[in-house]
């Protein structure tokens, strides 16, 4: 049984926030390819999550861009996830007996370890002004659970391992 370690302060960071760079399944070759922001182009406008997007893959060389106007989040832990833009699997997910637990990133990832292992958990206050739906706060009941702290932190071990093994 792994001991929790100390305090975890929700940083109030959102979805929004880890969208930046994507690890996701190349449709190619089936290897790790990154889902970045596309070259800045000087006259774009609107807001960063809507700005074109580019798949790279350096196990094929696959290159493809996403200019499009709509983005489509993944929900829940029923069903494996993908990724915003071009819909591709993730590459940070497994599935455990009770969904799949995913990440964009290794930052996503880490988010996802420094809360679970955490045996305190602070929210951010009420009262304070901004986002009040964190990303912590929409994790699924089941990782939040402390019976269940274990099992999940094996799974981010499994996720962290096949990054490293791709």
């Amino acid at each position: 049984m792994t001991k929790p370690s100390g305090r975890f302060r929700d940083p109030r960071s959102t979805t929004y926030d880890y969208v930046g760079s994507i690890v996701v399944r190349c449709s190619g070759c089936a290897k790790a390819a990154h889902v970045v922001p596309a070259p800045e182009d000087p006259h774009a406008e609107g807001h960063p999550l809507f700005r074109p997007r580019r798949l790279v893959c350096r196990g094929c060389g696959l290159s493809q861009v996403w200019s499009g106007r709509s983005v489509t989040f993944s929900r829940g832990t029923c069903h494996p996830a993908t990724d915003p833009y071009f819909g591709r699997p993730l590459w940070l997910q497994v599935e455990t007996r009770h969904g799949w637990l995913w990440a964009y990133n290794l930052e996503h990832l880490g988010l996802i370890r420094r809360f679970v292992q955490a045996s305190l958990r602070e929210r951010a206050p009420w009262y304070d002004t901004g986002q009040k739906m964190t990303l912590v706060a929409r994790l699924p009941v089941w990782i939040k659970r402390a019976k269940n702290r274990d099992e999940v932190l094996r799974a981010v071990s499994r996720i962290q391992a096949s990054l490293i093994a791709a």
